[in-house]
């Protein structure tokens, strides 16, 4: 598996490149910081590792940048650990985000669990698609449909509609949706997980589908199919 490790601290971003090579990994850092895009698409790797204090451009406009060309998955490491900069970062199109200092045994489980969500989870051989009502959840694609209108997801998106979706009418935890989708309610912060069902609920809105998805305190979220689209 290939990683893009965007970080100007030289030391630290030798250090991380021969730590992940030693677990198999072929690491690229970019010759420079003027052309992160271009090195990007050059490379075609299957995660981004991206900090966000860098010359010329920040990560959140790279973030930005490379959601706007790929869904590959972008791990920010960072600093700046103020819970703006976190969900922004997530709103940005981040699968995760990383605070400085760390250590290498939590971000070797980070990697590790992002390529096991992103890569095995489509790789295992199911039904192309989920279907609750007119609710239709294409695992291929990563785009959920009601009627003929369509929208993608992101990939933590798509295993949180998942999720509800097999569990519709009954609530799924919290607990349950963080450990679904970040292997680990250890390493997440819990704004991570309001931020991805704030940006579901809003996508489900535009299908038409308002308020299909309920929230308890202190018990979780449940999806609900209105009425009109149950089948009988």
């Amino acid at each position: 598996m290939k990683i893009f490790l965007v970080e100007d601290d030289n030391q630290l971003s030798k250090l991380v490149s021969e730590h992940l090579q030693k677990y198999g990994y072929e690491v690229q850092v970019p010759a420079d910081f003027q052309n992160i895009v271009e090195n990007f698409s050059d490379f075609e790797p299957d995660l981004v590792l991206l900090d966000i204090n860098l010359p010329y451009y920040d990560g959140f406009f790279l973030c930005r940048s490379i959601r706007q060309v790929s869904n590959v998955p972008i791990i920010i490491i960072s600093a700046r650990n103020s819970n703006m900069d976190q969900v922004l970062g997530m709103e940005l199109g981040a699968d995760d985000y990383i605070t400085k200092p760390f250590t290498f045994d939590i971000l070797l489980s980070k990697i590790k669990a992002t390529f096991r969500r992103v890569y095995g989870e489509y790789a295992e051989k199911e039904e192309r698609c989920l279907v609750v009502g007119q609710l239709k959840l294409d695992k291929q694609a990563l785009t959920i449909n009601v009627k003929d209108n369509t929208i993608e997801l992101s990939k933590n998106e798509f295993l949180l509609v998942k999720k509800l979706m097999e569990q519709h009418k009954t609530f799924v935890t919290r607990e349950e949706m963080m450990e679904i989708v970040w292997d680990s309610i250890h390493f997440v912060d819990d704004n991570t997980l309001t931020v991805n069902m704030t940006r579901i609920k809003r996508k489900l809105a535009s299908l038409g589908l308002e308020n299909v998805i309920t929230s308890k305190r202190g018990v979780g979220y449940k999806l609900i199919v209105p009425v009109g689209i149950t089948h009988g």
